[in-house]
C-alpha cells in the first residue's frame, strides 16, 4: 500500500462519513478500508479518526490532513494525466542539438514543418559542433554527420550527406583546377576545423581513406563564414552539398573532384534511450525519418555537379569601315 491509495481511501471515509459508505464508494470492503486508515494512523503515529456506534468524525490531526492533501492530490492528479497525455499525444519541450552546418541547410525548415503538424510541441535546439553527453545535457535528440561512436546511443540513420569541393569560376581559373586532393596542400582552403584538431580535408580514392592535410588561408568552428569567403572568391571549400545548394546551382561557386567525395556519410538521428519514450521524442523521430525518405530529389540535386557558366556570346563582327572620298573617286568610271 502507497501513501496515495492510503490518503485517498481516508479522505473518501471524510467525506462519507463512515467506513461503510466509503467502502462501497471506493468499491472495496469495510476491513480493507479500516485496515488502510489504521495503517495511516501508523505511519504517522496519530489517531485520524473519532469512532463511535453512529458515526466517524475526523480529529484535529485527521482534519489538518484532510484540508492539507486535498491539493496535493489534485496536484498529482492533474501531474498524473498530463504524463499520461504526453506519452499518447506529442506535447511538451524537447531538446535537439546539431551542427550549424545542418542548421544553415533546408533540414532546418523540417523542423519547422513538424511544429506546425504538432502545436503542442515546442523545441529548444542547442546548436553546435561539439559532440555532447546527451543524458548528462539532459538532450533528447542529437544530429549528427558521419558514423557515431557511443555505443550507449540509439542510431537512426535519415539522409546521405554528399560533400561538395568548391570555389568561384574566377578562383579556379587564377589558380588552377585540382586534378587529384593531394593538390590542395597548395590552394587557399578554407577550412571547418573543430577545436583541438588538425585542419585536413577527407576524401576516398578507389574505396581508401585519403586524408589531406591542411595550411588553411582561414579556420573556423563555422562553416557560415567560410561560405561567404568563398563566394568572394578567396579560397575553396568543402562542405555539406546542401548548405552550398543554391551558390551552385547558380553557378556563383563551382564543385570539382566530385569521384573523390565520400558516399558513405549520413545524417543520423541519435537518442539515449530506446524504451518510455515521450510521444513528442517519437514523432519527431518519425517525421525525420519520413522527410528523409521523401528527399530523394533533394539528394540528386546535391550530388549532381553545378553546370558550367554559359559562355558569353561573341560579339558581333564589326562593320566594314567605309571607303574614303579619294577611294570612291578612283572607283568612278
Amino acid at each position: 500500500m502507497d501513501s496515495l491509495e492510503l490518503i485517498e481511501t481516508f479522505r473518501e471515509v471524510v467525506r462519507r462519513g463512515g467506513f461503510s459508505a466509503a467502502a462501497r464508494s471506493l468499491g472495496m470492503s469495510p476491513a480493507n478500508v479500516s485496515k488502510y486508515v489504521a495503517a495511516l494512523e501508523q505511519r504517522f503515529g496519530l489517531r485520524l479518526f473519532h469512532r463511535t456506534t453512529r458515526r466517524v468524525t475526523p480529529t484535529d490531526a485527521g482534519q489538518l490532513l484532510y484540508e492539507r492533501s486535498g491539493p496535493m492530490l489534485e496536484m498529482l492528479h492533474l501531474t498524473r494525466d498530463e504524463l499520461l497525455t504526453r506519452a499518447s499525444v506529442p506535447s511538451g519541450r524537447l531538446y535537439l542539438t546539431a551542427p550549424h552546418g545542418v542548421m544553415q541547410s533546408r533540414l532546418s525548415q523540417l523542423l519547422g514543418q513538424f511544429l506546425e503538424r504538432h502545436p503542442q510541441v515546442s523545441l529548444h535546439l542547442r546548436v553546435s559542433n561539439q559532440h555532447i553527453d546527451l543524458v548528462e545535457e539532459g538532450v533528447d535528440i542529437a544530429l549528427r554527420v558521419g558514423p557515431i561512436p557511443d555505443a550507449n546511443l540509439i542510431v537512426r540513420r535519415l539522409l546521405p550527406m554528399h560533400f561538395a569541393l568548391a570555389a568561384t569560376p574566377g578562383y579556379w581559373q587564377a589558380h588552377g583546377r585540382p586534378s587529384h586532393p593531394r593538390e590542395l596542400a597548395g590552394h587557399r582552403t578554407l577550412c571547418v576545423t573543430p577545436l583541438g584538431q588538425a585542419p585536413q580535408w577527407l576524401f576516398s580514392e578507389q574505396g581508401r581513406r585519403l586524408e589531406v592535410a591542411l595550411q588553411p588561408l582561414v579556420e573556423s568552428t563555422d562553416a557560415l563564414p567560410l561560405t561567404t569567403l568563398a563566394l568572394q572568391g578567396l579560397g575553396v571549400v568543402y562542405l555539406p552539398r546542401l548548405m552550398l545548394e543554391p551558390h551552385l546551382a547558380s553557378g556563383a561557386l563551382q564543385a570539382l573532384l566530385q569521384e573523390f567525395v565520400p558516399s558513405e556519410l549520413y545524417l543520423y538521428a541519435a537518442y539515449a534511450q530506446r524504451r518510455h519514450n515521450s510521444a513528442a521524442l517519437k514523432a519527431l523521430l518519425e517525421f525525420l525519418q519520413q522527410q528523409a525518405q521523401a528527399m530523394p530529389e533533394l539528394s540528386a540535386l546535391a550530388v549532381a555537379p553545378a553546370p558550367p557558366p554559359a559562355p558569353a556570346p561573341a560579339p558581333a563582327p564589326a562593320p566594314a569601315p567605309a571607303p574614303s572620298s579619294r577611294a570612291r573617286q578612283r572607283r568612278t568610271p
